[in-house]
């Protein structure tokens, strides 16, 4: 997505505790306090300001189920956990340069590979 500001991306982050570790990556929301307290986080090292902070993350499992509902609405959350989720667990992944995401291999494509 494009606005007056550039491009934006948007990712559904896959980890048992993804919502903790990019919250660590991301650092204080106050540009300001992840400058001085955390400078090696993403916004420390490249936010602008607290309105500008170069990234978002949502807060909690709940906050990111709805922000991933928005974003990306053909997502299948139920499905994910049942099906691709535990594919995701036995690495049966692969990468597609194309998109710039890794996806999981369905069962017709894995018996390709």
């Amino acid at each position: 997505r494009t606005n007056n500001l550039g491009p934006m991306w948007a990712y559904i982050l896959a980890h048992e505790n993804a919502v903790p570790l990019w919250r660590s990556l991301m650092g204080p929301t106050k540009v300001f306090r992840a400058r001085h307290s955390d400078p090696d986080s993403i916004r420390g090292a490249y936010g602008l300001t607290d309105t500008r902070n170069t990234t978002h993350g949502s807060d909690s499992p709940a906050s990111a189920s709805r922000e991933i509902a928005f974003f990306f609405p053909e997502f299948d959350e139920r499905r994910w956990y049942e099906q691709d989720e535990p594919r995701l667990r036995r690495g049966q992944l692969f990468y597609s340069p194309e998109e710039r995401v890794h996806r999981v291999l369905r069962a017709q494509e894995a018996d390709v590979t």
